[in-house]
């Protein structure tokens, strides 16, 4: 297996991964999920990803918030660290976090797309005891299951409706709709009518559900 940056790093780019989290969260006090879109749309993330050495073993967690704050606000960042960052929630959602992108070579921006950073958060009981490899069990089975959705459940979800709304709105019934949804039945083989009608209801194209 490929893996994103020689394992010599790992250890270094988790625990600073473990601290920027801590820091952005309790010395800064910034909402987790919007700093965590800052830190992927600044660039800082992508670079990590990539294994540059100047953020991987150049920079400490903190500095690695530093540069994030610089990158989108152009200013220096002068508040500084408070002490020790481990065993918070927020630690642990980084440092695995770095591990996976390591271990499946995915960005961090692909990873989000699995799960949301608040959700690592929340991993954290239990699997902060652990083996980290659980954890990538975990994510790999929630990436398996987000594969395997259909379109139709997606941009169902999408527009913000549940099977019993989509079914009032498209007068297709809920149990048509599951069936769907559960890959039970082939969309592209229902009616002209009926996909249309689903289309219509979520506000989307034909050709994006089937």
């Amino acid at each position: 297996m490929t893996h994103a940056y020689n394992e010599l790093y790992l250890g270094k780019a988790q625990v600073a991964m473990g601290d920027m989290l801590h820091f952005a969260r309790y010395d800064m006090q910034w909402n987790i999920e919007r700093y965590f879109d800052l830190y992927i749309n600044s660039g800082v993330a992508r670079r990590v990803y990539m294994g540059e050495p100047r953020v991987l073993v150049g920079m400490s967690g903190v500095e690695l918030f530093y540069e994030v704050y610089y990158e989108v606000t152009g200013a220096e960042c002068e508040v500084k660290p408070s002490g020790c960052y481990n065993k918070s929630p927020e630690y642990f959602a980084g440092w695995s976090l770095a591990y996976y992108s390591w271990y499946r070579n995915m960005s961090y921006d692909d990873i989000q797309k699995i799960i949301p950073i608040n959700e690592v958060v929340e991993m954290y009981e239990p699997f902060h005891e652990m083996d980290v490899r659980q954890f990538v069990d975990a994510l790999d089975k929630r990436r398996e299951t987000i594969k395997n959705e259909t379109r139709l459940k997606r941009l169902r979800a999408y527009a913000g409706l549940t099977q019993k709304q989509l079914s009032v709105k498209s007068g297709v019934s809920q149990r048509m709709i599951e069936q769907y949804e559960q890959g039970r039945k082939n969309l592209s083989h229902a009616s002209v009518a009926t996909v249309i009608s689903l289309a219509d209801a979520i506000g989307c194209n034909v050709r994006d559900i089937v």
